[in-house]
């Protein structure tokens, strides 16, 4: 499914580099749905956000929703979950309000581990689309806290607080959790994915699992039941980028977050990510950012200090 109807390639859109180059290697990206749809239009033809989970919260109107194969036309409040790498497109009407979050899939899956439906639910996101005016009076209490989330996710987004990050990330598993209690249980609108998409996620799911462990392309390969040429066409098709390259950022990420959010040394973080001489640790991350380890640690720490936030 990385086509359209017209043979064209599903576009790719990073929030990062595409919008708002504020947040070019940012796990989380929060605006109003306005200033988006000032950006991309209010007529949001199909695309994909291949390592990215997007929410979109409508307050009012109507709204035209397509995820994958599953069309949702809502009147009023309604909500949108859209997993990584699907493919969807919408329409608002003009001066619909509401609000747009975005986060990498592999926070999503951090923030979700130990939870009761991490594996069956978050391990596996499936679209979701709910509309209010369709809820019982039970759920109806449950979306108003819903929207309780959003509105203290925009308040903490706008702030300056110290632990942003960290308050930003709770309230976003807050919200997972309750958009996923408020979802069907039994979706009468869930599709089977297409193979090339169905084995991209599980190469994701894989990876997430096992970068720590370093695995080579080829174990990965194995693991799926696919080539090392196959597995690099559907990278290719579904997210622009060759399996190394994910395998290289997904790395390169976790390295960022330890470097920037735990007290380990630089050698411990290189022994955390499966480099068994630190120095291999210290190549790969300046050949990846042009920094050394400790000179991204120090720089990081200056911005912070200096007030610069994400």
């Amino acid at each position: 499914m990385p086509v359209n109807h017209n043979n064209e390639w599903i576009p790719n859109i990073v929030i990062g580099q595409d919008y708002d180059q504020h947040y070019h290697d940012a796990e989380i990206h929060f605006d109003v749905l306005g200033r988006m749809a000032d950006h991309f239009g209010r007529d949001m033809p199909v695309h994909m956000h291949a390592q990215y989970v997007q929410i979109h919260l409508i307050h009012e109107g109507e709204t035209h929703f397509h995820i994958d194969e599953q069309v949702y036309h809502c009147f009023g409040a309604c909500c949108f979950l859209t997993p990584a790498a699907v493919p969807h497109s919408f329409m608002t009407e003009p001066g619909a309000s509401g609000w747009v979050l975005t986060v990498h899939q592999s926070l999503v899956w951090s923030l979700m581990a130990g939870s009761q439906q991490s594996q069956q639910e978050v391990g596996r996101l499936q679209p979701i689309g709910i509309e209010q005016q369709q809820l019982c009076a039970t759920d109806r209490l449950a979306w108003d806290r819903l929207v309780g989330s959003f509105e203290a996710l925009q308040d903490e987004w706008n702030s300056s607080h110290a632990d942003k990050q960290f308050a930003l990330e709770s309230l976003i598993r807050l919200l997972l959790l309750q958009l996923l209690r408020l979802s069907p249980k039994s979706s009468a609108t869930e599709t089977v994915a297409s193979e090339e998409l169905r084995l991209f996620r599980r190469f994701s799911e894989l990876l997430e699992r096992e970068f720590r462990n370093r695995w080579p392309l080829s174990r990965y390969c194995s693991s799926i039941g696919v080539s090392e040429s196959r597995l690099n066409h559907i990278s290719q098709r579904v997210a622009n980028v060759p399996p190394k390259k994910l395998i290289h950022e997904r790395m390169l990420q976790e390295s960022k977050r330890l470097l920037l959010h735990s007290t380990l040394s630089i050698n411990d973080i290189g022994f955390e990510l499966g480099f068994s001489d630190p120095s291999y640790f210290s190549r790969f991350f300046r050949k990846q950012t042009g920094l050394t380890p400790r000179d991204f640690r120090l720089t990081s720490t200056e911005h912070s200090a200096s007030g610069h936030t994400h």
